[in-house]
């Protein structure tokens, strides 16, 4: 499991990033052991590192301890609200827009088979988990498998 460095080049994250992404780079851990440690997912604490989430005061207490940080400075650099979507569109990064490819190639074919599976709505992403996982290819070398488990949520008829 490679631990290098996962801080992004963008200029927009919260003042807790530099000093979360440092912490961990010098710990040598990943954001599932973090995650374990916090009882938390891994997708969504990767997702506070990169000010998509927010953790809490009482959650920061326990990154802290796990990274051998202050807890009281990193408290006192989470005085910032969630900025979701970060980075340009389309994406620079080579693996994002492969991800923003495949929505654009299947984005209307999986809403298709949405709404034929459940009707007129939407999957929620404020109450979507979603989990990275890796497995091996019968053809070799190995697969991503991304998992979105969102709730449905239907239109409104009003």
């Amino acid at each position: 499991m490679s631990s290098q460095s996962t801080e992004p080049p963008y200029s927009d994250l919260p003042p807790l990033s530099p000093l979360l992404f440092e912490a961990k780079n010098k710990k040598g851990c990943t954001f599932q052991q973090i995650a374990d440690h916090m009882n938390k997912g891994e997708v969504w604490v990767a997702a506070g590192f990169y000010g998509q989430a927010k953790f809490t005061d009482e959650e920061l207490k326990q990154l802290s301890t796990f990274l051998g940080i202050s807890s009281a400075t990193a408290i006192s650099n989470n005085a910032w609200l969630p900025n979701r979507g970060i980075g340009p569109i389309p994406p620079k990064d080579p693996l994002i827009y492969r991800l923003f490819e495949g929505i654009l190639v299947y984005g209307h074919v999986i809403k298709a088979i949405i709404h034929e599976k459940f009707g007129d709505g939407i999957m929620s992403m404020i109450n979507c988990k979603i989990y990275v996982e890796k497995k091996p290819d019968p053809a070799g070398g190995e697969r991503v498998l991304l998992t979105f488990d969102g709730k449905f949520l239907p239109y409104a008829r009003w």
